[in-house]
């Protein structure tokens, strides 16, 4: 047996926004997927992944019992699947904020959710919320607290723009410039990093006011503007909110950035040679550029591994 394919995820915007309803993001990456597999022959390198599935098949079980309004799953096939061998074959890094747990839990709701919500069906704004409701529940078993935003993404495999917490829809984003110079890239910090610890030390940071007020005025104010703009093709006005949107991350996110890139994070900004975001959570794992000249910004960057996910 072989599944269906999951794509990785990129939130452009709206990482740690999106907890205080500011606007977000989010498209497919396609450069890495995963896909569920059964491996009868039980082999070392399918083992870990079968035995966390094991693990989360008895948290979808409780959660179906304690919750039966809003999912329920075929568990007996389920539990089957696993005792033969049922793991994830996934290429797409953890810890990397690119969605390794929302392509599996999409993957998992795929195959196995009774009465599921499919893409090719009218997708009305209850039935994304439904969905997202569901996914949220279902990948809080690996990070504490989700959004359910990744496996949403991962299982339309659509850009999704998020107005609000609930007000969310499939987006329709420019579409690429074959050779543009501008680029969003990835840049990798060769460091993978945990989501919960980092949304516990932003959940600390927001018992204070100061903190919670730069929130509201800069973060969430640049992040809305940065989405306008990306999804309106305003380029010149989209590089203005992000370099805003950089330098206040860098003052106020500085734990979510690994340390050896505070000074790299910088220097993008007094250069302009491209800026820096936090790709998801931060804490380690891939930093998100965005550049108007990507020749410039390999240069500036040329001991750094840059993956290019978007031209225009």
């Amino acid at each position: 047996m072989r599944g269906p394919l999951f794509y990785s995820k990129i939130l452009l915007f709206g990482e740690y926004g999106i907890i205080k309803d500011s606007k977000g993001l989010s498209i497919p990456y396609n450069f890495y997927n995963g896909a569920l597999k059964i491996d009868k022959h039980h082999t070392v390198s399918t083992h870990k992944s079968n035995a966390s599935l094991k693990r989360f098949a008895e948290y979808l079980e409780t959660l179906q019992k304690e919750n039966p309004k809003l999912v329920s799953f075929d568990m007996n096939a389920l539990k089957k699947d696993v005792e033969n061998g049922l793991y994830f074959d996934s290429s797409i890094p953890q810890g990397y904020g690119v969605g390794s747990s929302g392509a599996l839990v999409a993957a998992i709701y795929d195959k196995y959710a009774n009465n599921k919500i499919t893409v090719l069906e009218n997708l009305t704004r209850e039935k994304l919320l439904s969905l997202k409701a569901i996914f949220a529940e279902m990948e809080s078993f690996f990070h504490g607290k989700s959004s359910g935003l990744d496996p949403l993404n991962s299982y339309l495999s659509l850009p999704i723009l998020i107005n609000s917490k609930d007000n969310i829809e499939p987006a329709g984003i420019p579409s690429q410039i074959e050779n543009g110079k501008g680029a969003v890239f990835l840049l990798d910090s060769g460091s993978t990093g945990e989501t919960a610890p980092m949304v516990q030390i932003f959940m600390e940071n927001m018992k204070q006011e100061g903190f919670r007020n730069m929130l509201k005025d800069q973060f969430v104010k640049h992040t809305d503007a940065c989405v306008e703009d990306f999804l309106q093709g305003d380029i010149k006005s989209l590089f203005g909110n992000i370099k805003q949107l950089s330098k206040v991350v860098l003052d106020n996110f500085k734990p979510m950035i690994p340390a050896q890139f505070h000074k790299l994070w910088k220097k993008g900004i007094d250069s302009n040679a491209y800026y820096l975001k936090l790709c998801g959570s931060g804490g380690g794992g891939y930093m998100l550029g965005f550049t108007e000249d990507i020749d410039k910004a390999r240069k500036a960057l040329k001991d750094y591994k840059l993956e290019v996910v978007y031209t225009f």
